[in-house]
């Protein structure tokens, strides 16, 4: 499929995939058209055995600065109804490989949602987080009253929604909403490096404890556990078990073949 506004460049030599938001004059606004090609660039990396992370990215100036509002000032409820944009979001945050989002410049609204579905996040010293949707009349649709909520607590998350408040990426990082800060000129490199790390581990364990990462955010504490305990037993059917198992005794590196 060519795509018009991302990118998707794959390294298979360390299994690692690199998608690009690619509106630059727009800030990388989040339109119909660019989210279903997220949607499928995504599930065409999942089934993709070469790939076993992948990073989303913008530029140094937006990783994305929020949607499209033109595509919804005249829309009324039942148009957005039927549209029903956020299945596309659904299908992302089903992605069952690791996604990192490399964060740089602004990361608004959709843009901010969009980070948080993904399951780390790497910022530059730039980064600003927001959800300024009161601004506008409307709220967040996509998931940034719950997973902003959980990420940081009621209080921030609360000015920041009620506000529409920008917070900086120290304030990102002190709250627990991003992974680190690091320097503009180094943020997608140390999301590359974080990505390689996951990406030297096991193929089946990794999906298998992402799983149970996410189920915690989903369900009470029991069920979470027994989530958890159901999914740690399933590593035990794997041949990356064994080996992992067998390197470590024989006390050299393991050879993951993601089976």
């Amino acid at each position: 499929m060519q795509y018009e506004f991302i990118t998707c460049e794959s390294a298979y030599q360390s299994h690692i995939a690199l998608v690009r938001l690619n509106r630059p004059k727009e800030l990388n606004a989040l339109n119909l058209q660019l989210m279903q090609e997220l949607k499928h660039a995504l599930q065409t990396l999942d089934n993709n055995e070469d790939v076993r992370c992948i990073i989303i990215t913008g530029n140094e100036k937006a990783f994305a600065a929020g949607a499209d509002i033109k595509q919804m000032e005249s829309r009324t409820a039942i148009d957005m109804l039927i549209i029903d944009q956020f299945e596309t979001w659904d299908q992302i945050r089903k992605t069952k490989k690791p996604v990192i989002a490399a964060v740089s410049g602004f990361c608004l609204g959709g843009g901010c949602e969009l980070a948080m579905t993904c399951d780390m996040i790497i910022a530059s010293e730039s980064a600003k987080f927001g959800q300024p949707e009161i601004k506008i009349g409307i709220m967040p649709g996509a998931g940034g009253t719950q997973r902003l909520t959980r990420a940081v607590g009621k209080a921030l998350a609360m000015e920041m929604v009620l506000t529409g408040k920008f917070i900086s990426a120290e304030e990102a990082w002190q709250a627990g909403l991003v992974n680190r800060v690091v320097p503009e000129e180094v943020y997608l490199e140390e999301a590359v490096k974080l990505a390689n790390e996951v990406a030297q581990q096991s193929p089946v364990a990794i999906r298998l404890a992402k799983e149970s990462v996410l189920k915690a955010f989903d369900s009470g504490l029991q069920e979470g556990l027994y989530f958890e305990r159901k999914n740690f037993y399933m590593c035990f059917a794997s041949e990356d078990q064994k080996e992992g198992m067998n390197a470590f005794v024989e006390k050299r590196k393991p050879n993951f073949k993601g089976k």
